[in-house]
This record gives structure tokens, sequence and C-alpha cells, in this order.
């Protein structure tokens, strides 16, 4: 039986995955690799050390399986500088790192207000996550090195580039809060030619086309991983819907809104990815989950248990919270706001119900703002929340016109990235239970 091999690079871990015909994970492996430092002393990822752990693992896997197809996920806003035999010139800049405030300044003084680079290419000003951001300081910080530049490829793309031995560009990882990309024309945005960077890109390819490579293996481009966790619902539902990813960041995603981003959308840390066709999704952004991590930390301190069991708890309705309503909602921003006094409460069960009330009520603010739009009658939450029977209620009396449902898709970037390459190591249709689902109504 045919057999794919899936990278799936995180800012964090480092995954692999054999998926068989059915898309069942036969095999898995992970790792955790520390820091290094680049020339600044800030920390990157050891891109040496993830090449190694990469090669290592398909000899591995390779050994065991039948492996007709190998793909990648991985974090965006990342970029590897090539020399003309492909050697890497520069550390793995960190997509964190601080951008000096004085080239920020000259580059939009050069080509737009902030403002108005941010409407066209669909990303609020983020400093280096906007990776384009990283070759225009690149080039004008030190001209000694990139004058050695041959190519430039988005981090997916080049672990790709690694058994393929081609330099492509996918979509996807173009339109990850790049900066590089004008979505209103298509195309590269005009500071890209005018500052010559262009001839440095590679060109576009298609994602679901992959190339030969080693032992007759089909070696997929790969894909910047929020865009390959929409894969498995976009093949599965036909009707508009909605997916809310939670963790770390909770982000909104609406494949069926292509509205341009308002000035209040950007403002409110608003953005577009672009879809494997090249059709742009909003997306809106809340840093919940580290809010959640610290306020449950501050509970359980102050009730004498632990934040596990907290978690544990089950929606109680009979436990009275302030109501769903933003003019009653005191926290302002997620990590920096006053917060609430958690000593007020009478039970962990009262605060910690108080909590999700909170979170909720960002997260429809939050939510909302690419909903509008394009309103759907379905929203998917999968991740960490999804698995919270409290927020899941509140969440659906929130949207009492929506079907909200938890969904459970295993290494949804994974999944995406071995759908994407289907027709090519697979003679099966794809399976319709990839997503489970369990309704939440009122």
């Amino acid at each position: 039986m045919s057999r794919i091999l899936i990278f799936d690079i995180g800012k964090t871990n480092k995954k692999a995955f054999v998926f068989d015909e059915s898309y069942t994970i036969l095999w898995e492996k992970s790792i955790g690799l520390d820091e290094v430092a680049d020339e600044d002393g800030d920390p990157c990822e050891d891109l040496p050390q993830l090449i190694t752990w990469i090669k290592a693992v398909y000899e591995e896997v390779k050994a065991a399986y039948e492996i007709k197809a190998v793909n990648f996920s991985s974090y965006g806003a990342t970029l590897v500088f090539l020399d003309g035999n492909g050697r890497v010139l520069t550390p793995l800049y960190n997509y964190l790192k601080a951008y000096p405030e004085e080239l920020k300044r000259k580059f939009y003084d050069t080509y737009g207000s902030e403002a108005e680079v941010s409407a066209t290419t669909a990303s609020p000003v983020l400093g280096s996550l906007n990776s384009g951001m990283l070759i225009y300081r690149l080039k004008h910080r030190r001209p000694e090195v990139f004058s050695a530049v041959k190519r430039i490829l988005h981090l997916p793309n080049y672990l790709s580039f690694l058994f393929s031995g081609q330099k492509v560009t996918d979509i996807t990882s173009v339109g990850c809060h790049t900066q590089l990309w004008d979505f209103p024309r298509g195309a590269y945005h005009r500071w890209v030619g005018e500052e010559g960077i262009d001839r440095f890109l590679a060109p576009l390819h298609a994602p679901d086309q992959p190339f030969q490579g080693p032992d007759g293996v089909a070696v997929g481009i790969g894909l910047h991983d929020s865009s390959a966790a929409l894969i498995p619902y976009l093949k599965r539902f036909e009707e508009p819907f909605a997916l809310l990813s939670t963790g770390t960041w909770n982000i909104t995603m609406n494949p069926f809104n292509e509205a341009p981003l308002s000035r209040e959308e950007l403002d409110n840390d608003c953005l577009c990815f672009l879809k494997t066709n090249g059709q742009s999704v909003k997306a809106s952004r809340l840093l919940s989950g580290l809010y959640h991590e610290q306020e449950a930390a501050k509970i359980a301190r102050c009730f004498g248990i632990t934040p596990a069991e907290l978690m544990m708890m089950d929606h109680g309705p009979e436990i009275e919270t302030e109501a769903l309503c933003l003019e009653n909602y005191r926290i302002q921003n997620p990590v920096s706001g006053p917060g609430r006094l958690w000593r007020e409460y009478e039970t962990a069960a009262q605060a910690y119900h108080q909590l999700m009330a909170d979170l909720v009520a960002l997260q429809k603010r939050s939510s909302d703002r690419v909903l509008k739009d394009a309103p759907v009658k379905r929203l998917y939450v999968d991740g960490g929340f999804s698995r919270s029977r409290i927020f899941m209620k509140m969440l659906s009396a929130a949207y009492p016109e929506t079907e909200v449902w938890a969904s459970e898709v295993p290494q949804a970037p994974a999944l995406g990235a071995a759908l994407v390459l289907h027709g090519h190591w697979n003679g099966r249709p794809v399976p319709e239970d990839l997503i489970k689902l369990n309704p939440f109504t009122n």
C-alpha cells in the first residue's frame, strides 16, 4: 500500500507523520530543537540541526514503509537566503526579531504609509513577522551578504528543495503576512520590483504539482501551516463555514470572505492568508491561549487548586456570570489589560466561568470582524479550547444563529499537506470521516 511522509515543522515542535491511504497515522515522531543565536545574538532556528533531523527521519521511514510522496508544512514569515550553489548564507532569522525603527521609517517613507502598505498587502505592520521586511533589512544592513544572494525561499519551499533540488515558491507562503503580495492586483507589491528583489524570488509553482525526488518519490513544494490546516475542511464541506483554530493564538479564518481589509480590521489584528488556489482567506487573531494560561494560574492560586482541575470543570449554567455583552466587558486587552480580582469570587468555579465568559466576549469581538461581511451558517472550532465544554457552550450562546461545532482533526496542517497531493500517491477516494464533529446547541 502507498504511504506519504509529512514533515510538520512548528516553531517549538518538529513532527513527522506517515499516513496510509485512509489518512490514518501509522507512525509519528517529534523533537524539540534548541535554538541558536544569529549574528546579533538573537535566538533563531538551528537550521543545520533541523536539516540533519529531517534527513535522518526520511531514511528511517524509507526503510520501514513504501513511501510514494513527501510534503511539508511549516510556520511562515521565515526565509532562507541561498547563494548560487544552493548554500545557506544567513541564520534562519526569527520572526520575533526586533526590527530597526529607522529602517522601518525609511521603508514606509519610500513606499507609502503604514496604512497604505498594510491595506494593499492585507497585513498589519508586524516588523520581522512581515517576512518581506527581513529581505529589506538584509539588503540595506548587510549588503556584503546580500550581494551573494541568488535565491530566496520560504521555509517550507526550502525543505522541499532539499529533496527535489527545485527552487520554487508556493502561494500560501507568499500570502501569510509577508507584505510582499499586492492582494488587489494578485501580484508582488511594487516595492519588490523597485528594490530589485523580485529577481531573487523563486517562481510560483502550484502546491498540488509535486516534483520527482529520490527513488521516484513525489516531492511536494510545501505549504504554510495555517493554510494547510484549512485544507481538510475545504475538502470535506461545500457549505460556507468559518474555522476558529485555538491554541496560544485563537485565529478565526473565513475562507468565504474576500472583502478587502478595512482600516479598522487592520488596526485590530486582522489579515489575509492565501489558499492553495490563490484566493484570500480573511483571518483575525487573538492571543487567548496565553491570557487563559496566565489567568487560570491566578485563579488556581487563589483557591488552592491546580490549573488542570480548573480545566476539567464542566459547564454549569446555574453559576451566575456577567452577561456576554461587550459593554459590560472590562478587559480591553487580553495581555496588558487590568484583569479581574479573582479573590472577589466565592468559588473557583464562579471565577473560572467568568474567565471563560470574558474570553468568549473577546472572541466574539475578534471573530465578528471576519464574519460580518460574509456570514456563515457553521463555525468549526478546533484545538485546545474546543475541548472545553464551558468555552464551547458559551461560544454557542454568543452565536445563536450559527451552528457551532467542536471539531477534531488529528494533526490538521500535516493532513492538509498530505491531502493536497492526494492524486499523486493515493488511489482511493478521500474519506468522508476525516473530521470528527461534536455539536454545541442551546
